[in-house]
């Protein structure tokens, strides 16, 4: 008789025996006690000869509690094998990288746009800046460069205005 071929790929199912030893055996039942021989020989629980003729007595096996006696004495499936690698101690892990603070970035961006907005992002650009440094002194992040930027550009952006008020204050006062 032959040896039907079980795929590999097909996920290993347990072999579940049932109580009722003198039932007859299914084709689904003799390739899941087929799959514990495989798993047991290939964990190396036996000889190449002993397996063929444990396969050959699982093929031919004509109730439930046959198949039982056939691999009642190894594993019902293959053994997680430990890892040789083992797991990395921390002290040689890389060390996460803080992450960038957003308000940072918010006042970045504000300080940029300060040139095509006329200076309308200034406020914002200082207010973000200054809030941002806040809380990457206190917490760690990353951005300062970014919130720094914002501020210089935001304060220059207002004191332009600034100036612009005084001049027009000034012309407006000369000029009545």
């Amino acid at each position: 008789m032959s040896q039907p071929h079980y795929p590999s790929w097909q996920p290993w199912q347990p072999w579940q025996g049932s109580g009722a030893s003198s039932m007859l055996a299914s084709h689904a039942d003799r390739e899941r006690a087929v799959d514990v021989l495989r798993a047991g020989y290939g964990e190396g629980r036996m000889e190449r000869d002993e397996f063929e003729k444990r396969v050959g007595r699982a093929y031919a096996a004509r109730t439930v509690g046959e198949l039982a006696l056939l691999v009642a004495d190894l594993p019902q499936g293959p053994l997680p094998q430990p890892s040789s690698a083992g797991s990395v101690p921390p002290a040689y892990l890389p060390v996460p990288r803080p992450r960038t603070n957003g308000k940072a970035v918010a006042a970045g961006v504000c300080g940029l746009l300060c040139v095509p907005t006329m200076g309308l992002t200034g406020i914002p650009a200082v207010v973000l800046g200054h809030a941002a440094r806040a809380e990457i002194r206190s917490r760690g992040e990353l951005g300062d460069g970014l919130a720094l930027t914002g501020l210089v550009l935001g304060w220059l952006s207002t004191a332009g205005w600034a100036l612009v008020l005084v001049l027009l204050t000034v012309v407006s006062v000369v000029a009545s």
